[in-house]
């Protein structure tokens, strides 16, 4: 009797019924009483539950409740008199008991537990704990206080049930692989539209913001350019003779360009009017450049780019000697531009298929639609993008981040429809690591690819098109044989298993010979200060243990941390620089396990990032992207390490993996992750719901293997989120969606050293912690966020923000409650603001901690030590340490005394390099203003 009933889904309006609203039929089989959507009560957020009785012969159906209180679960005695049912009463949740012959209906044990109505979907737990009449049906068994108790039905008397289990789990392995934060010259992790010259000998790429040429398959980089311009979208003519790329600027826009290919000369400026240009080529005959154009203030004023571009944009031309930009037609969603032999036909690619087009706009034909295999009985996912070959006959496609060769049939006025699942043409993948960049070379004669800032590249000739096992896939940077590793079975939900690894294949590299891979090494100076800076005086919160040293000297050399003692301890060199810090409060900088920033993206980008600039200035110096959506934030991060950006250490995980993956093999996964390993050169993953249980555990065996810490997405979803415990991931984000948690699940979290970032600012379960502080302070005239947020973006975020709800509403805190139970059980808490307000609503975050009931110093251990080993740099950040890299933030007030005071930062320093915190103007090692941002004057 635990079928779902009909309905809507939480909230109302309609949609797929909750699976745990529950159905119960009565002894005699007549009567079914179910919970079901619809009814009175609905509002305040909360689902419209009521409880109806169908009678089973005549198919009629009674409503028995339609109240504030919703109602759900319910279940019948044995004895067929009584009616039990769950229901919420303002903030507290409880069971109701109903005389089925008279219609009475009363409280029968209240409050239990907090319900799990508000976590939306079909929560994997249940609603509420379960519950169950005795025999005689005098009695109920049911939980409260993660006890069992048994309440009498006439008295509603509760006794507590002794149960006790030992229990033993098998769990995953250790996946915490600490790591230093590299020092010495910047290698870029990243080459961006890589194209090779039509000769073959030279590659353009932009990396860190500007055009480089390489010669091939060996040769070191060299700027093309020499001014200080942001350079972007190479371009080759098909002479080889100019290279084209354009340009983008916070205040002047972007232009097109182009510029002899051996550097020779100055560039040329082929644009007149400032705009957003991008996604530029040459036409075969080299007469026009065919581009994307976009209108520059919707760019300054579209703030966020996660998950690709957002303004419109057109298809154009111009003269590729200069002159008037022509309109093709409205983009509407089509990129790619490119050509086959034909000069005057312009293919482009959407979501809809393989486009081409005269230059008017007319002739429009649509030839190849490539799909991916679905999950789940869902539509086919179309390809991200398609490249039709010079001869037309054959075409590159990315489809579930892998690339494909796929045959093209001759255009006959209907699209042509591939799936590469089950190609009805010739078809081949090229990658088991997927692929960033792809192209056509020498006239179709060569494909081209790129990862991380691997460059590859094939003879076209050398694909062979016989079919191969599904599960031969994997292992490399061209597909390997047939012969795969038995995968490791799959454990159902009990608990994990320690199968042997399969046999390790080969190197990506290696795999395929007929795969050239060419590494392209790119370095740059680390910024790095030199000097000794002494902060004398403040009361230093260490984080190392409990210590706290009063009337202290900081002393920093360079970018390190020398010496933290007593003040005049220790001896200071010649020419120290001492900053009175009396009466000031020093701590750790603080660590964000849980970031989101908001950056340029489509590989033109705008390193004066104000996202890591406001973090910065409210004292977080580090912080991990936990999903990037795109492969050009790893660009910013090296712009930051290389000084370019003036803003927090901002580690990247790379984009997630997901479930369109479709990973097949214990092997095709390892091959995949490889990417982030050697490509992308990070040691954190975001494994974002990959699939079903066997999948899961094949990314935790292959990052056991490669040495990654794979954190994951918790879905509200508390069954998933134990089974990542289980099976050793080494995170789990956002919050546990059933409060409160009892020591099963602590200890589960706690010894499995599973890394908890409960996010509360976006929390699963109830209104969440961000509108309580939308709602309860002034945000929009915060002074800092003034100047570090683009004003546009402040005023949408806060003149017009939040929902209002009763303080006793929230459950937030109750949510923190059970982080804090994790903590001091010896479990990993992580800070994460979720870049929800970047910089301040880290605090926030730090702040709702707090109101669970952890300690100030507990808060800020989640905050600096712990974040910094959730993330794996916790030897070089996270304490106040000799030997340190030299993160710390100065505040005015005690932040023992009140967790609030965390947000009264005077200065802040990140690398050895002291910042006012209002301004981040630097004071040290030179003092330097902090650049202007483009809407300070505008």
């Amino acid at each position: 009797a635990a079928a779902p009933a009909g309905g809507g889904a939480p909230g109302g309006g309609g949609g797929a019924a909750p699976s745990r609203l529950g159905a119960t039929l009565s002894p005699d089989g007549r009567y079914l009483y179910a919970a079901q959507s619809g009814g009175g009560g609905g509002g305040g957020g909360l689902p419209a539950w009521q409880i109806v009785r169908l009678d089973m012969k005549t198919g009629d159906t009674d409503v028995l409740t339609q109240a504030e209180g919703r109602a759900f679960r319910p279940l019948v005695s044995p004895d067929g008199k009584l009616l039990v049912y769950a229901s919420r009463h303002e903030t507290q949740t409880g069971l109701r008991v109903r005389d089925l012959s008279t219609g009475a209906d009363r409280r029968l044990a209240w409050p239990l537990q907090r319900d799990e109505m508000e976590s939306g979907g079909s929560p994997s737990r249940d609603l509420f704990p379960g519950y169950a009449f005795t025999p005689d049906s005098k009695a109920l068994l049911t939980t409260k206080d993660g006890k069992i108790q048994k309440v009498e039905i006439a008295t509603g008397q509760m006794t507590v049930v002794p149960f006790t289990a030992t229990v033993q789990l098998e769990v995953g392995p250790d996946l915490e692989f600490p790591y230093r934060v590299e020092q010495g010259p910047v290698r870029a992790k990243l080459i961006q539209d890589p194209k090779q010259s039509p000769d073959g000998k030279r590659l353009a790429m932009s990396v860190l913001t500007k055009i480089y040429l390489k010669d091939l398959p060996s040769g070191d980089g060299k700027r093309l350019t020499s001014g200080d311009a942001w350079e972007f979208k190479p371009a080759w003519s098909p002479d080889g003779q100019w290279i084209a790329y354009v340009t983008w600027s916070m205040d002047g826009g972007g232009h097109v360009w182009k510029t002899r290919a051996d550097g020779s000369g100055q560039p040329q400026r082929l644009t007149s009017v400032p705009a957003f240009y991008t996604d530029i080529t040459f036409s075969p005959d080299g007469a026009r450049i065919v581009g994307l154009r976009g209108n520059e203030f919707m760019r300054h004023q579209t703030f966020s780019e996660f998950g690709g571009l957002r303004i419109p944009l057109d298809l154009v031309w111009m003269p590729s000697g200069g002159g008037t930009v022509e309109t093709i037609v409205p983009a509407r969603g089509v990129g790619f531009p490119h050509f086959t032999a034909e000069p005057d036909r312009v293919y482009v690619y959407s979501n809809a298929g393989l486009i081409s087009l005269r230059y008017d706009g007319t002739d429009r034909r649509t030839h190849l639609r490539v799909t991916g295999p679905g999950r789940g009985g869902g539509t086919p996912p179309p390809a991200d993008g398609v490249l039709m070959r010079p001869d037309g006959k054959w075409a590159l496609a990315s489809v579930n981040n892998q690339l494909w060769v796929v045959a093209v049939p001759p255009y006959t006025g209907t699209a042509a429809a591939v799936s590469v699942r089950g190609p009805s043409v010739p078809v081949k993948r090229l990658t088991d690591i997927g692929a960033d960049y792809f192209a056509w070379a020498d006239g179709g004669k060569t494909i081209t690819w790129a990862i991380g800032s691997t460059y590859f590249r094939r003879a076209f000739d050398t694909i062979s098109f016989a079919p191969e096992p599904e599960a031969g896939r994997g292992g490399g940077a061209g597909a390997a044989g047939a012969n795969a590793p038995t995968p490791p079975p799959s454990t159902g939900t009990t608990g994990a298993t320690q199968p042997t690894p399969p046999t390790t294949p080969k190197d990506p590299l290696d795999v395929d010979k007929n795969v050239e891979a060419i590494d392209v090494v790119l370095e740059f100076p680390r910024a790095k200060p030199t000097g000794t800076i002494v902060l004398r005086g403040a009361t230093v919160i260490t984080m190392k243990g409990d210590e706290v040293i009063r009337n202290a000297d900081v002393i920093v050399t360079d970018n390190r941390i020398a010496s933290v003692g007593r003040r005049g301890a220790a001896r200071l060199p010649a020419g120290a620089k001492i900053v009175d810090a009396s009466g000031k409060f020093i701590v750790p900088g603080f660590i964000d396990t849980h970031a989101h920033w908001e950056f340029r993206t489509h590989d033109v980008l705008e390193p004066h990032s104000w996202a890591l600039a406001a973090n910065l200035a409210y004292g977080v110096t580090a912080g991990l992207d936990v999903q990037t959506s795109t492969n050009d934030y790893l660009a910013y991060q090296d712009l930051v390490e290389t000084g370019q950006t003036v803003g927090q250490r901002a580690f990247m995980t790379g984009p997630g993996v997901f479930s369109s993956n479709d990973f097949q093999s214990y092997e095709a996964t390892l091959a995949y992750l490889k990417r982030y390993k050697q490509h992308y050169r990070t040691p954190n993953i975001k494994s974002y719901m990959v699939g079903n249980r066997k999948q899961r555990q094949w990314v935790v065996q292959a990052a056991k293997e490669l040495g990654l810490m794979p954190t994951t997405e918790g879905g509200r979803d508390l069954k998933l989120d134990t089974t990542h415990a289980i099976d050793g991931m080494h995170g789990n984000e956002h919050t546990l969606p059933v409060v409160p948690l009892f020591k099963d699940t602590v200890e589960i979290f706690a010894q499995t050293k599973t890394a908890y970032t409960p996010t509360l600012l976006v929390q699963y379960g109830g209104p969440m912690a961000e509108h309580y502080f939308y709602t309860r302070g002034e945000v929009h005239d915060d002074p800092k966020l003034q100047r570090f947020y683009p004003h546009n973006v402040l005023d949408d975020m806060t003149r017009r923000r939040g929902t209002w709800v009763r303080d006793d509403e929230f459950t937030f805190d109750e949510a923190a409650a059970s982080a804090a139970k994790i903590q001091r059980a010896g479990g990993l808490i992580g800070v994460g603001g979720h870049g929800q307000v970047q910089g301040l609503g880290y605090h926030w975050e730090m702040w709702a901690l707090a109101m669970g009931g952890m300690t100030p110093h507990e808060v800020l251990k989640a905050a600096t030590i712990d974040g910094a080993r959730i993330i794996g740099f916790d030897q070089d950040l996270g304490s106040l340490e000799a030997g340190k890299l030299a993160d710390l933030v100065v505040l005015d007030r005690n932040p023992l005394e009140n967790i609030r005071h965390t947000n009264t930062a005077r200065w802040v320093m990140k690398n050895g390099e002291l910042y006012d915190a209002a301004t981040l103007n630097q004071v040290w090692p030179v003092e330097k203003t902090f650049p202007k941002f483009w809407w300070w004057e505008k």
